[in-house]
């Protein structure tokens, strides 16, 4: 992880819950500030701040198109942020693995029980 990019402008703009709603819609089509702006109840300059942070954070791409700027998202560029979230699925993966051992150490002990309880009711 030595050469691993830095992440830190990626994570200043995911941390924020506006912009991640923002990401959303741009991933389901490139929109204009304007049309962005009109799905929150904030104001075009605030919305345009939320922009400019996705930006730099390399998530969104901005083209000027006339005197309007589409806002795109940048799928590739999260990659990064997910591989480094990947690295942690380890310790996930080890705690379920050990939590599906304990549960079915569990159920074998209880079925031994039923067993050795029915056993006693068929010699009775």
């Amino acid at each position: 992880m030595s050469h691993s990019p830095d992440l830190q402008p990626a994570f200043r703009a995911l941390a924020d819950p506006t912009r991640r709603d923002i990401l959303r819609m741009l991933g389901r089509q490139p929109m204009t500030i304007a049309e962005v702006s009109d799905r929150f109840d904030i104001t075009r300059a605030a919305v345009k701040k939320h922009l400019v942070v996705l930006s730099d954070g390399g998530l969104i791409e901005v083209e000027a198109r006339g005197r309007e700027k589409v806002n795109s998202l940048r799928p590739d560029a999260l990659r990064p942020v997910l591989d480094w979230l990947g690295w942690f699925e380890q310790f996930w993966d080890t705690r379920l693995d050990t939590l599906k051992s304990a549960i079915e150490d569990i159920d074998e002990e209880r079925n031994d029980e039923q067993a050795i309880e029915h056993k006693g009711y068929d010699h009775d």
